[in-house]
């Protein structure tokens, strides 16, 4: 390390912080873990439909990080990331996101740094092409030889990996995502922000979904079992590239008027709290941030029951759940929590005093510290 350049403990690698739950963490480790673990944040810049998330108090190291497959970008954010690894000197490179995970990795090869990498999920099943997702998976299990920690947000994303042939047991840690819920925990009866701006009455039924708008959300089949829903509003708070089609496919449904397309909406709180339901409908997810949320906010939650989402919903304790693409099954599980505010009474109580327990930003960051000393050890 060069004199004057500051103490870095950990290199801290994301893809995009675009709006979800791997920028967030990515953020919040960042600033938290300081001053004991002293960080630099390295990513790559997120599309405008995606949402750019940010704190102002942690600088982010530009990398010409993209998520899809660029010759051209790749070669040139393996060198940025080997030239800073090899400047900053880090004990531990840290890696978020299935791109920044190749590239990091790959870039710390021979220069003696520890490796860790965390699995969000994993972009093996439904977010690419067969082709490419076979490259995916060939090259996750090359670098899982030489990666010395494998971190999954659930027990559910860590077998799911192991059965794919990534990694070995003993090298995974399972440690769930970790939030700030106070603004979430402290929800009590309506705020009228969401519906204010979308014109619905405080009896109106609303239901809605938080996410990006891609295909792996699968949002028609929650869009078509709204269509099921006589009188039933639907809020989508989020936005990306599949708004035009979700915005055609809502014309041609002929419930226009039932269905509110608001964008990003950063007040999350706010929004929730004027939602009767909140309704996941992936394909696809490792811990659903947006149910973690709902069940902080006092929310009852339908989701379809694919990757770790099981972690969030205990099927008839805290929510319930659904095949994927089942849109009648959906409206059917929506239209019990409507008809049945005893059961929402349950959920509600069951569910926040689980994710309060599961998903709280101190027990994350303990997690995270106890990694790092016992890596560094």
């Amino acid at each position: 390390m060069t004199p004057g350049t500051p103490r870095t403990d950990v290199v801290r690698l994301i893809t995009r912080l675009n709006v979800g739950g791997p920028a967030r963490q990515a953020l919040l480790l960042s600033k938290e873990l300081r001053p004991k673990w002293s960080t630099t944040l390295a990513a790559g810049t997120p599309p405008p439909e995606e949402g750019v998330l940010g704190d102002p108090e942690v600088p982010v190291h530009e990398l010409p990080l993209v998520r899809q497959i660029s010759p051209r970008d790749d070669v040139n954010a393996y060198r940025r990331t080997r030239e800073l690894l090899k400047r900053q000197k880090p004990k531990i490179l840290h890696t978020h996101m299935a791109k920044a995970g190749v590239i990091g990795r790959t870039a710390a090869h021979g220069l003696g740094i520890r490796t860790v990498h965390t699995y969000h999920g994993h972009v093996l099943e439904g977010y690419f092409r067969p082709a490419v997702q076979r490259a995916f998976l060939e090259i996750e299990r090359r670098l899982a030889q030489r990666t010395d920690v494998l971190i999954a947000i659930s027990p559910e994303v860590r077998t799911s990996l192991l059965d794919l042939g990534i990694g070995t047991p003993q090298q995974y840690r399972v440690i769930p995502l970790g939030f700030d819920l106070t603004p979430h925990l402290a929800v009590d009866g309506r705020s009228m922000r969401l519906r204010s701006e979308i014109g619905l009455s405080a009896d109106a039924h609303l239901v809605g979904a938080v996410a990006r708008l891609v295909p792996i959300k699968d949002l028609r089949t929650f869009l078509h079992a709204t269509s099921l829903l006589p009188n039933v509003h639907a809020a989508l708070l989020g936005d990306g590239p599949e708004r035009p089609r979700l915005e055609r496919f809502v014309r041609e449904m002929g419930i226009s008027e039932r269905v509110h397309f608001t964008g990003w909406w950063h007040d999350i709180p706010s929004a929730m709290s004027d939602l009767d339901a909140v309704v996941l409908s992936s394909l696809n997810e490792g811990t659903p941030v947006s149910i973690i949320e709902a069940l902080a906010c006092g929310r009852p939650a339908v989701a379809t029951d694919v990757g770790g989402v099981r972690f969030v919903i205990e099927h008839e304790q805290t929510g319930l759940l659904v095949k994927p693409g089942d849109s009648s099954a959906m409206a059917e599980a929506i239209g019990r929590l409507l008809e049945s505010p005893d059961l929402v009474g349950r959920f509600v109580r069951a569910g926040r005093e689980l994710v309060t327990a599961r998903f709280h930003k101190d027990r994350l960051l303990a997690d995270i510290d106890s990694l790092y000393s016992e890596m560094v050890a």
